[in-house]
């Protein structure tokens, strides 16, 4: 009896299917199963194809694939149609791909196959989905969707790994996971899951050679299939000891491939009987794809974070040795996306003299270039620092330095790396850049500030008592953009128990917020952190650390100083903030006295001739100062005063005015004594002036809104002083009297 009138009898046909020719060869019994005419016949692919339900045929394709990656049979279930879209019957297909290479290299392939008849046929109905390809179908799809979305929103290989052991694949659910990473010739274990602590052990270090299903698959770059703990034992009877132990049933060991490289594999174990369907197996080696992928990518993206990480932290200096009588602490968070490199920067830098210098800066852009040329400006300005010169020199040169460095490589090579001198993304590095900086002299023994500033935000002051001013500072361009450039100097005293911030404009104006609003913000941070409010608590033992970490949370959330917090994609610009106390009563650096009395505030400001509109910048000091005063009206007498008091000493003199301002005492009863010295021996006087008259009124105001005032001569010049006691606030006070809502001048 021939083969072909066995196979007729059990209603099993031949077929070949060319790939190469896109022919299709069917025998008499395959021809009647397709419903054509029951003799052999070699038909196109597209007559073939119209006979099978069009979802069954989209499956063909993956299965065919998967069989020839895996050297398997392809086996599949289809729906045969007649003209009118009626399923006539449900045949099996089972075939085996053989590849053919042509002449030019070219690889096809061949299926050589059978198809047989399946008892599930449903003659003379329309087509429906059967549960192979139905609800299973659909859950399989919905499953690879979420699994492929979750692999992708992974960042690092332990998400990764996390996602791998939360997937639920549908109708079979592993019992254990296990990742196997290679290394040269060695096998190791990247992550398992459903193991316990230690069960990793023997396959740790694991030679490729070794008779293991993960070994063959990273050497062949095939899956394997072990249906049944008998296929594992007579496959690989040297490691089946091995797996004995964890009691599963079946194990499927699928390589992770990417770009054509086998980077690992991959093992899904289960306590059920699996068979491994076409289906199964397809569900196991897309996800095994996927899987490879998202450890390819969170293995670059560590490899990226890992670099960047290790440059910030080159390029940021330790803070240096402890400096007796004061405390730093500093932060440093970069941009958002990208390398996670920027341009801003802080140092600190011990000077010949004994003092030491901070500085902190801001150069142009957040990239890699910005991160660059902070590093060479950063090293520039220690340079320049460490030779002894003053602030405004340090500044001047290395603006010049900044300058020449951008000039260079402006005038430098001029092509990118394309042809005919298209530069590209290349003109970027060309473009010139400037940075902004503040540099302070500080002399730990006094707590003599030496300020020189180019372009960058003034430093803030938090007083004792927890009262936070901005300082203003004279200053200059920023740095690189007029290479002879002058930078005056403003002096000030950090007194004890105070603490003064140096901040890039990233800490004040990310989220949404200008100078102004972000400035609102950073103060009630630093005010609220005062830690004199609770004098009867135990100290803080890290009182400016936990505060430097406070001000970047009020941008980012909560976070460590070289990790980012759950807003961190919503910084717009790099971050650096330091920040200086001066160790004394109410800092919280040091144990607090048991009954300590609050402290004084004090300012003090010099107008020069020159610098008439210094004068809105003292306003701004004073209603800071007062910012909790009981009275708004009293304060806004106290700016009047003040105001009239500069005014006269640059209209009627020739020198400059010094302004020191003083607040004592507990809230509610304070006093201030404001003073105005100036170098002229001429006394004020009372006027009488008319109604149109535009001066002579200051000592009318003084008469009318102090408490007390006098004019106290002095060797050269004089002193013109006033005096306001703190009242209760009226009681038909409302919100809107608060001093918060008084306009800034």
């Amino acid at each position: 009896m021939r083969t072909e009138d066995v196979l007729a009898a059990i209603a099993t046909g031949l077929w070949r299917w060319d790939n190469a020719s896109g022919t299709v060869t069917l025998d008499s019994e395959a021809a009647r199963l397709l419903g054509l005419p029951a003799e052999p016949v070699a038909l196109p692919e597209v007559a073939v194809r119209s006979r099978f339900h069009p979802v069954d045929w989209n499956e063909i394709n993956g299965i065919v694939n998967l069989a020839v990656a895996e050297g398997t049979l392809a086996e599949a279930r289809l729906r045969i149609m007649d003209e009118d879209g009626r399923v006539l019957r449900t045949v099996r297909s089972r075939s085996k791909p053989l590849e053919n290479r042509a002449a030019d290299g070219r690889v096809d392939y061949e299926l050589i196959g059978t198809i047989q008849e399946i008892a599930e046929a449903q003659p003379g109905t329309t087509a429906v989905h059967t549960p192979i390809t139905g609800d299973w179908r659909r859950s399989r799809e919905a499953f690879l969707l979420d699994a492929g979305r979750a692999l992708a929103e992974a960042r690092s290989t332990a998400e990764v790994l996390r996602v791998a052991a939360s997937l639920s694949m549908p109708g079979f659910i592993p019992d254990g996971l296990a990742v196997f990473g290679v290394s040269g010739d060695r096998l190791s274990i990247i992550g398992h899951h459903g193991h316990d602590p230690g069960d990793e052990g023997p396959f740790a270090d694991m030679p490729l050679l070794t008779d293991y299903p993960a070994a063959e698959v990273v050497r062949t770059g095939r899956a394997i299939y072990l249906p049944s703990p008998d296929d594992y034992k007579r496959r690989f009877p040297a490691t089946w000891p091995l797996a004995q132990r964890f009691d599963r049933i079946s194990w499927a060991f699928l390589p992770l491939v990417v770009a054509g490289r086998t980077m690992g594999a991959w093992m899904a174990a289960f306590k059920h009987p699996v068979s491994f369907s076409p289906d199964e197996r397809s569900v196991l080696t897309t996800v095994a794809r996927m899987l490879a992928q998202a450890l390819q990518r969170a293995g670059v993206a560590e490899s990226e974070r890992e670099l960047t990480t290790g440059l910030q932290r080159s390029m940021m200096p330790q803070l240096g040795p402890e400096i007796p009588g004061m405390t730093l602490a500093a932060r440093y968070v970069p941009t958002g996306g990208g390398l996670q490199v920027g341009g801003d920067w802080y140092d600190m830098i011990p000077l010949p003299s004994g003092r030491f210098a901070l500085v902190i800066g801001d150069v142009q852009g957040h990239d890699v270039r910005a991160a660059g040329l902070m590093g060479q400006l950063r090293i520039a300005v220690r340079a320049y620092a460490s030779e002894g010169h003053r602030p405004d020199a340090v500044l001047s040169r290395a603006s010049r330095f900044l300058a020449g460095l951008c000039s260079e490589q402006d005038t430098g090579q001029d092509t990118g790396p394309g042809t005919g001198g298209d530069t590209g993304g290349y003109s970027d590095f060309q473009s010139p850049r400037f940075a902004t900086c503040l540099y302070v002299e500080c002399d730990p023994q006094t707590g003599l500030l030496e300020v020189a500033r180019a372009g960058h935000p003034d430093p803030a002051v938090r007083m004792a008592d927890g009262t936070v001013l901005m300082r203003p500072t004279a200053g200059g361009l920023p740095l690189g953009i007029v290479p002879d450039t002058d930078y005056p100097t403003t002096r000030f005293t950090l007194e004890p128990g105070e603490t003064m911030m140096l901040c890039t404009d990233g800490l004040i104006e990310t989220g949404g917020h200008d100078l102004d609003t972000g400035w609102a913000r950073l103060r009630a941070i630093l005010e609220s952190q005062t830690p004199y409010a609770a004098q009867d608590a135990d100290p803080e033992p890290r009182h400016l650390e936990r505060l430097a970490d406070l001000l970047v949370q009020a941008v980012h959330g909560p976070s460590s100083h070289h990790t980012t917090g759950p807003l961190a994609d919503r910084r717009e610009d790099d971050i650096a903030v330091v920040l200086l106390c001066r160790e004394g009563e109410g800092c919280g650096c040091e144990t607090p006295l048991l009954h300590p009395s609050r402290p004084a505030r004090r300012t003090m400001t010099t107008v020069a001739q020159a610098e008439p509109e210094r004068v809105a910048g003292v306003r701004r000091q004073i209603r800071e100062l007062l910012h909790d005063w009981a009275d708004p009206e009293q304060v806004d007498a106290a700016v009047l005063m003040v105001s009239e008091m500069l005014t006269n000493v640059l209209v009627h003199t020739d020198g400059d005015a010094l302004l020191v301002a003083e607040a004592v005492g507990e809230l509610g009863s304070r006093r201030l004594r404001v003073e105005v010295a100036d170098a002229s021996d001429e006394l004020p006087h009372k006027r009488h002036p008319g109604e149109m008259a535009s001066s002579g009124r200051g000592v009318l105001l003084l008469e009318m809104l102090a408490d007390d005032w006098g004019v106290d001569p002095r060797g050269e010049g004089k002193s013109t002083w006033f005096v306001l006691l703190e009242q209760s606030k009226p009681a038909e006070a409302t919100e809107s009297d608060s001093p918060y809502n008084h306009p800034v001048e």
